[in-house]
């Protein structure tokens, strides 16, 4: 059974995204067709618009912080049925070395299963108007769009009386900035941490840092709105992003801090974030970006530097860990999202990039 949609369609760098109707293909046996409440739009989703990547892809349906309500189940799927509410995030494999030692976020298919836009046997997934190929598995859902095909693997059900339409940004980028914090850091009380970058993503690492009872919290951004929010969800100190010596104003003539978070994907932010940590110290990096980080080795003495995705979080147990923050108000990330009609996309992404907005979420029931 093939089922009509509407969604966004990314055909080119330079064009903004059209509202058309696509057909998506008949169900795998381990996947499911889930109607899209909402979709939060992440900054991976804007990286996208790259000439070379839809070069290679073709026309694509991003989006890949879904939320909605499962309508059909493939015959090979245990533990979710119509009717659920799932939130959407990366998949995996299930097969590979680190998915059964519990890293699915290190799939060895990570990569060809999210990036890519396709399925892992290269499927696009879903036909547009006139039967030319779309891109219709971007992180395994491409939901920006009314309907879409997840896996048993990506999506995580939760209790039917929860907003479904906030929920979605749950999946990657809430994901990624807390379990930073919680998975790959393992930040104690009193500790301390800088958060490079007060996006979604970044400020999922506040709020993570003072549930986990940091004891200095260190918010850098170029917007004076984001670091306002900062301090409303737990920084104890701010920096502007353009302050000279950076790394002088983060540490505030210590000794360096225990841990530093950069979202930003910026060379010069990102050396700045090695040289603010102390003795013992680990940077995590996160953002999609394509700096180059240049740092002499003599530096880097004690200290421990590392890329993370998605958290190194295993979506099916730390998904509902933050919900049960944010029911406890632990977890605020309501404060920081605004909605939009699918049709206003554009609108959506303007306003992410102008900072405007920090986590825009699309609502495409409201199509």
């Amino acid at each position: 059974m093939t089922t009509m949609a509407t969604a966004a369609v990314l055909r080119a760098a330079a064009r903004g995204f059209e509202i058309e109707q696509v057909r998506l293909g008949a169900l795998r046996p381990d996947e499911v067709l889930v109607r899209i409440v909402g979709v939060g739009v992440c900054h991976t989703d804007l990286a996208a618009r790259d000439a070379g990547f839809l070069d290679r892809v073709g026309p694509v349906i991003l989006g890949h912080e879904g939320a909605g309500v499962v309508e059909v189940v493939g015959p090979g799927v245990s533990g979710i049925e119509v009717g659920d509410h799932v939130v959407l995030s990366f998949e995996s494999c299930g097969r590979c070395r680190p998915c059964r030692a519990g890293q699915p976020a290190y799939c060895a298919d990570f990569m060809l299963r999210n990036a890519s836009g396709r399925r892992a046997d290269f499927s696009a997934g879903a036909e547009d108007a006139q039967g030319g190929s779309v891109a219709a598995r971007w992180f395994g859902q491409s939901s920006f769009a009314t309907h879409a095909i997840a896996t048993e693997r990506n999506a995580v059900v939760v209790d039917r009386s929860l907003p479904l339409e906030l929920l979605g940004p749950l999946g990657c980028g809430l994901q990624t900035g807390a379990g930073s914090v919680l998975n790959v850091m393992r930040l104690g009380p009193g500790q301390s941490i800088a958060v490079f970058g007060a996006g979604g993503v970044g400020l999922a690492a506040v709020m993570a840092a003072r549930a986990a009872g940091a004891g200095e919290i260190v918010a850098v951004d170029l917007h004076d709105s984001r670091l306002q929010i900062s301090e409303q969800l737990g920084a104890t100190r701010t920096v502007r992003g353009d302050t000279a010596d950076l790394a002088a104003a983060v540490t505030g003539g210590g000794q360096g801090l225990d841990f530093v978070l950069d979202t930003t994907g910026d060379s010069a932010v990102m050396a700045a974030a090695v040289a603010a940590l102390g003795p013992g110290g680990q940077a995590v990096f996160v953002g999609a970006g394509l700096g180059i980080l240049e740092v002499a080795p003599m530096s880097l003495a004690g200290k421990t530097v590392t890329y993370a995705l998605e958290g190194s979080a295993v979506p099916h147990l730390f998904i509902p860990s933050l919900i049960e923050l944010w029911q406890a108000g632990r977890f605020p990330f309501e404060t920081f999202v605004r909605t939009y009609p699918l049709e206003k996309i554009a609108a959506a992404e303007a306003d992410s990039l102008a900072g405007i907005t920090i986590k825009p979420v699309l609502l495409p029931s409201l199509h």
